[in-house]
C-alpha cells in the first residue's frame, strides 16, 4: 500500500510525514484492497481562522469504492487525528457492510434498498450501516487517473476547476454506499439501469433524492 503526503500552500514537516505514515499503516488492517492512501494538507492564511487553519483530507483508493475523511484544526497533528478517526469509522462501516451483504436474503436486500431510498423504514434484520493544485489554464493528471484543469473566466478573476473522473455505471444502492463513504452531500454517477447521468443527494434521515439528466434534442430554429 502506497502512502502519499502532500501540502497545498504549505510545506510538510518530516515529523508530520513520519507521524501520518505510521498511523495510516492501520488502514491495511481494515481494507486489504487499499492500494493508495493520499493525505493532503491545506493551510489557511487568514488569521481569523487560526482555530481551523489546517485542514487534512485523507483518501483511500483501491479495488473497492473510494473512502475519504476530512477535518480542520489549529495544527496539522490535531486535524490529522480527527480525520483519521472519521476514516476508521468509514472503514469499519465498509467492512461490516461487506460482511452483512453476504448474509442477507434476497427479500432482506430488497427491503434494505427501499429503506436506503427512503421508501420505507429499515427492517429490523437489515445491517446497520497529490499533488499541488494546477496552475491557471493548466491541466494535470492525478494519481487516480482523474484529469483536473483550472482556467479563468474571460475578463474576470473567476477561476473554474474542472475534473474528469472515470467511473463504471452503478446502481442507486451502490451510489448511496459510495457517497456515504466519501462523506459528500451529493454524488455524481451513471445509473446502470437507465444509462442516464444522475446525481444522488442526501435529504434528511433515511431519505435520498436522485436527479437524472435526459438529453432533449434542440429545437430547429424557425426561419423568419
Amino acid at each position: 500500500m502506497e502512502i502519499v503526503v502532500a501540502g497545498r500552500h504549505t510545506q510538510i514537516p518530516d515529523r508530520f510525514r513520519e507521524f501520518a505514515t505510521a498511523k495510516l499503516e492501520k488502514v491495511a488492517q481494515y481494507d486489504s484492497q487499499a492500494q493508495l492512501v493520499q493525505v493532503e494538507v491545506v493551510h489557511e492564511n487568514n488569521p481569523r481562522q487560526a482555530d481551523t487553519a489546517e485542514t487534512v483530507e485523507i483518501t483511500v483508493r483501491g479495488k473497492g469504492p473510494v473512502i475519504r475523511a476530512e477535518a480542520s484544526a489549529g495544527d496539522i497533528f490535531s486535524a490529522f487525528d480527527v480525520a483519521m478517526g472519521k476514516l476508521m469509522q468509514q472503514e469499519r462501516r465498509a467492512k461490516d457492510r461487506r460482511k452483512s451483504k453476504h448474509k442477507m436474503t434476497r427479500r432482506q436486500a430488497q427491503a434494505f434498498d427501499q429503506a436506503m431510498m427512503g421508501l420505507t423504514t429499515p427492517p429490523v434484520d437489515a445491517p446497520a450501516e497529490l499533488a499541488p493544485p494546477p496552475t491557471v489554464d493548466a491541466e494535470l493528471l492525478e494519481a487516480n487517473g482523474d484529469r483536473v484543469k483550472e482556467s479563468t473566466l474571460a475578463g474576470s478573476p473567476v477561476v473554474i476547476r474542472e475534473k474528469v473522473h472515470q467511473a463504471e455505471p452503478m446502481s442507486v444502492e451502490q451510489a448511496i454506499y459510495e457517497m456515504e463513504l466519501v462523506g459528500h452531500p451529493f454524488f455524481l454517477f451513471v445509473d446502470s439501469s437507465s444509462g442516464l447521468p444522475s446525481v444522488l443527494y442526501h435529504r434528511h434521515g433515511w431519505t435520498y433524492g436522485v436527479l437524472r439528466l435526459e438529453t432533449v434534442p434542440a429545437k430547429a430554429s424557425v426561419a423568419s
